[in-house]
Formats: structure tokens, C-alpha cells, sequence
């Protein structure tokens, strides 16, 4: 449940592969409409940037409780302690409304926050500071932590990852595009036509890594995770394990 068969070398790799190697704006290209509209001052794209990790790291965590105790296979068996039997109980089908409520509850407080303390870094964001709300790069994360089966710390790092690997390549842009605005550039190309060319070569840059697996996990799973599993699969990652010598 919370380490599963990792082992801290390999949360390092999940971390530095979900920056570099599968960078979601690089890799996915999810959120580009706030990477595309706060992208033309450095300042303002690592305001945005640390927004949506914060955001992220933190809706990440919840959602995966939510889909751990509430909406998974099985996630309300802990009802029995209640005397409740809900193990039969399937409300995979809110997952997305959840998931989205939490992201957006959050979006929330932290619009209040920045307007409390950075006025001029609320106002140079603009609409695309509540937008955050919707942005499908943090949805995606936290669906694909989910679809992958996370564990907790595990998980924890790949949200942060993912919001990191955003922040990074919404900053590497803003810088090219403040360079760019005292450049000469062909007058056909200026504005969004030379930012997609530049994020094209990014992207291409950041394929580079594409087929490095650092995060693929090499020990065995506690006590305490293996009471939280299936029988079968507990027997399965014993099996194909190798044993240290």
C-alpha cells in the first residue's frame, strides 16, 4: 500500500522519468493551453509552474485516497469495521467527478492564497490561474498514478515528477520566447507560429530519453503492503523477483 516493491533507488528513477522521460507536456501534450498563454514572461510561467505542482502534488495525494478507499475495486471494505458489508459496492463511475472536485477545491485556495500574498503574479495570470481547475495535464497524472497501480510513495513522487517536468518545460519556453522578442524572426512566424517550432524541437529533444525505464521496481513488497494484497499477487511479484544473493 505504501512502498509496495519499491525500493528508494527506484522512486529517484520514477522521479527524474517522469520529468525527463515522459515529460507530460513533452511527451503528452497536456496543458498546453495554459503553456501556450503564460508562456511569453519567465516570471509569470514559474509562477504557473509552481502553482501547478503544488496543485498537483496535492490533488495527486487525495486522489489516490479517493480511489483507494472510496471509488477502487473493493475500496470500501474498511466500511466493515462499521459492520457494513460494501466490498460488492462499485463507484468507479464518480471517479472522474471526484477527481475533478478535488483538483478544483484546491485551484480554490490557492487562487485565494496568491491574490493574498503575490497581487501582481494573480493579476499577470489572469483567467488561466482558476483554468488551473481544468487543466487536463493534472487530471491526466492523477489518472494515469491510478491506471499504474501506484502505491503511495510511489505515487507521491510521480505527481510531484509530472508537475515538475511541466514547470520545466513551460520555463525552457518562456525563456526562448523572451530571447525570441529581441530577435529577428521571420515577420510570417513571429508570435505562435516560432513557439510551436520551439516546442516541436523541445519535444524532440526530450524523445531522446524515450525507451529509458528507471523506475521499473526491484524489491519485494513489506509485510504491511502484502496484507493489503491479493494472495495471487503477492505469489506473482515473489515469483518474479530475483533473489539476491
Amino acid at each position: 500500500m505504501w512502498m509496495g516493491n519499491y525500493e528508494p533507488l527506484n522512486l529517484l528513477g520514477l522521479l527524474l522519468q517522469a520529468v525527463f522521460i515522459e515529460n507530460f507536456l513533452l511527451a503528452n501534450f497536456l496543458g498546453m493551453c495554459t503553456y501556450l498563454a503564460c508562456s511569453t514572461k519567465l516570471k509569470t510561467a514559474n509562477g504557473l509552474g509552481l502553482a501547478v505542482v503544488f496543485v498537483l502534488t496535492v490533488s495527486g495525494i487525495l486522489n489516490w485516497f479517493v480511489h483507494r478507499f472510496v471509488t477502487g475495486a473493493g475500496a470500501l471494505d474498511w466500511l466493515s469495521v462499521f459492520g457494513l458489508e460494501a466490498s460488492q459496492i462499485n463507484l468507479n463511475f464518480l471517479e472522474f467527478l471526484l477527481f475533478i472536485s478535488v483538483i478544483a477545491g484546491f485551484v480554490q485556495i490557492l487562487e485565494i492564497i496568491i491574490e493574498k500574498v503575490a497581487p501582481a503574479l494573480y493579476m499577470s495570470l489572469g483567467l488561466y490561474l482558476p483554468l488551473i481547475a481544468v487543466n487536463c495535464a493534472i487530471l491526466g497524472a492523477c489518472l494515469f498514478a491510478v491506471t499504474r497501480d501506484y502505491p503511495f510513495w510511489p505515487n507521491l513522487v510521480y505527481v510531484f515528477g509530472s508537475g515538475l517536468g511541466w514547470w520545466l518545460a513551460i520555463a525552457l519556453i518562456a525563456a526562448i520566447r523572451e530571447k525570441l522578442a529581441t530577435s529577428k524572426v521571420i515577420p510570417a512566424l513571429k508570435g505562435m507560429g516560432i513557439t510551436f517550432m520551439m516546442s516541436g524541437l523541445m519535444a524532440m529533444a526530450f524523445q531522446g530519453f524515450t525507451g529509458i525505464k528507471l523506475a521499473i521496481p526491484t524489491g519485494k513488497p513489506s509485510n504491511a503492503d502484502t496484507q493489503m494484497m491479493p494472495f495471487s499477487q503477492v505469489e506473482k511479484i515473489y515469483s518474479e523477483t530475483p533473489l539476491k544473493s
